[in-house]
C-alpha cells in the first residue's frame, strides 16, 4: 500500500509540475501532504515537516552566501579582464575564438545561474559571431555543455543543491569528490571547441577575418577593463576561496558567508548600496531556496511516513541478484535521458530519493548516487525544461530544433565522458 501510495505521490507530482499545472513549489508541498493525509498520517504532518526542514536548513544557507558572492564578484566585473584577455589572445582566429568561448563559459557558470551566464557570454562574444559569420549554435552548445558541468555539478548550482538537500548530504563530501571529473569534463569541452574552431576557420572569408584582426589588434573589439586594487583582492579572495573549499578547511556554508562578509566590505562600503545589492541577487537565490526548503517538507513526509523505504522495497524486487554494485553507474547512465527530458525538481526530488535509498541496501552511499544523477546535467542544459535554455535561444536567434541538432552531436559523448570520468576517479563506483 505505501509502495503504490509512494510512486502515485511522485508520478502526481512529476505530472503536475511537467505539464505546468502547479508550480514546483507548490506541488513538491502539496503532493506528499496529500498522500500523507491518506495514508492516515495527518496528524504527524508538522513533526514530519520540521524533520525534513532540519536535514535541508544548512543547504538553504550555504546556497544563499554562494550566490551572493558570486553575484557580487559578476556586478565587481571580475571575470572582465579574463573576457578581454580570450578576446585578444584570439586575434582574430575563429579556432582560439571558439576555445575562449569554452573557456570563459567554463568560468562564469561558477556563477550557477543559467540566465546570468549565457547573457555574460553572448554579450562578449555574440557580436563577434555575427561579424565574422561564424555559427552562433557553437557557442550554444558550448554554454550549455560549460553549464551543466560546473553549474550542475557544484553544490550551490540548482541542480546539485536539489539533490543534496532530497538526500540530506554534506556539501562536501559531495563536490570534492566530483573536482577531478569535472576539471576532466571541462578539457573534454575544450577539446570540442577546438576541433569547432578549426572547421568554422576553414569555412569564413579570408577578408573577414582580416578586418576583425584590425579591430581587436586596435581595441576597438575588445572589452574595456579598469584594472584596480579592489580586482586584484577579488582575484585573491576567490582564488582562496577554492583552495579552502578543496582542503576542506572548514564548512562550505562558513567558507562562503565569511567570503562574501569581507568582499562586501571591501567592494562597497555604504550601507544602502550593500543592501541594494543584497536584494539585487536575492532574486536569483530566493527561488531555488525555497524549492530546497519545499524539498524538505518533501522528503521529510516522504521518509517518516515509510514511503521512500516502501518504494525502495518494490525496487530492489525487481534487480537481479547480484547486479547492486551498478546501481551507481546505472543511475547515472539513466541520468542522460531523464535529465534531457525531466524538469530538475521532478528528477530530484522524485527519482533520485527512490534510487538512493535503494541503493543504501547493498552499502552504497546515496552521495554516489547524487554525483551520478549531476552526470546528467549537460543534457538537461539542452532538454526543453532547461529554462535558462530558451534566452540563450532568443539571443542567438535559434529555434529548439536546430540547436539540438548541433547541441546533441556533442553533448552525448562528452556526458558520457563526464560518466568514465566520475568511474575512473572514484567519484561514483562500480565495485
Amino acid at each position: 500500500m505505501l509502495a503504490v501510495l509512494g510512486f502515485a505521490t511522485l508520478g502526481s507530482f512529476m505530472l503536475l509540475v511537467m505539464r505546468k499545472y502547479l508550480s514546483a513549489f507548490t506541488a513538491i508541498m502539496l503532493t506528499p501532504i496529500a498522500a500523507a493525509v491518506i495514508a492516515g498520517r495527518g496528524s504527524e504532518l508538522g513533526d514530519m515537516i520540521m524533520n525534513g526542514l532540519d536535514t535541508v536548513a544548512a543547504t538553504a544557507a550555504l546556497l544563499l552566501f554562494a550566490v551572493l558572492y558570486f553575484g557580487l564578484m559578476m556586478e565587481c566585473k571580475l571575470f572582465d579582464p579574463i573576457s578581454a584577455f580570450i578576446i585578444r589572445a584570439s586575434k582574430g582566429d575563429p579556432m582560439r575564438i571558439v576555445v575562449g568561448t569554452a573557456v570563459l563559459s567554463l568560468l562564469v557558470a561558477l556563477d550557477g545561474d543559467g540566465t546570468t551566464s549565457y547573457m555574460i557570454i553572448c554579450s562578449a562574444f555574440l557580436p563577434i559571431y555575427r561579424r565574422l559569420g561564424m555559427n552562433p549554435l557553437i557557442l550554444a552548445t558550448l554554454a550549455t555543455m560549460a553549464l551543466g558541468t560546473i553549474s550542475g555539478t557544484t553544490p550551490w548550482g540548482g541542480a546539485a543543491t536539489r539533490g543534496i538537500s532530497a538526500l540530506h548530504l554534506d556539501a562536501g563530501e559531495y563536490f570534492v569528490h566530483m573536482i577531478g571529473p569535472m576539471a576532466l569534463t571541462s578539457l573534454a569541452i575544450i577539446a570540442v571547441a577546438y576541433w569547432l574552431g578549426l572547421r568554422e576557420r576553414h569555412k569564413i572569408d579570408a577578408e573577414k577575418l582580416a578586418a576583425n584582426k584590425l579591430e581587436i589588434a586596435s581595441g576597438e573589439a575588445v572589452p574595456t577593463v579598469q584594472v584596480t586594487w579592489r580586482l586584484w583582492f577579488n582575484a585573491a579572495l576567490t582564488l582562496l576561496l577554492m583552495v579552502l573549499l578543496i582542503a576542506e578547511v572548514a564548512d562550505l556554508l562558513v567558507l562562503f558567508m565569511v567570503a562574501f562578509v569581507i568582499a562586501l566590505l571591501v567592494n562597497i562600503r555604504a550601507i544602502g548600496d550593500q543592501q541594494d545589492l543584497i536584494k539585487r541577487q536575492a532574486a536569483n537565490a530566493v527561488p531555488v531556496m525555497i524549492l530546497v526548503l519545499a524539498a524538505g517538507v518533501f522528503t521529510g513526509i516522504m521518509t517518516d511516513a515509510g514511503m521512500i523505504q516502501a518504494m525502495a522495497d518494490a525496487a530492489l524486487a525487481v534487480v537481479p541478484e547480484g547486479w547492486g554494485n551498478l546501481v551507481p553507474l546505472s543511475t547515472a547512465i539513466l541520468a542522460l535521458p531523464l535529465g534531457f527530458f525531466m524538469s530538475n525538481d521532478a528528477y530530484w526530488f522524485g527519482v533520485v530519493p527512490v534510487l538512493a535509498e535503494s541503493a543504501s541496501h547493498y552499502g552504497i552511499d546515496a552521495t554516489e548516487i547524487a554525483r551520478a544523477g549531476a552526470t546528467g546535467q549537460i543534457l538537461h542544459s539542452m532538454g526543453p525544461t532547461s529554462a535558462p535554455l530558451w534566452v540563450l535561444l532568443g539571443l542567438v536567434k535559434a529555434d529548439l530544433g536546430d540547436f539540438q541538432k548541433t547541441a546533441l552531436h556533442w553533448g552525448v559523448p562528452v556526458s558520457l565522458a563526464y560518466i568514465v570520468f566520475a568511474v575512473l576517479t572514484g567519484a561514483i563506483s562500480i565495485a
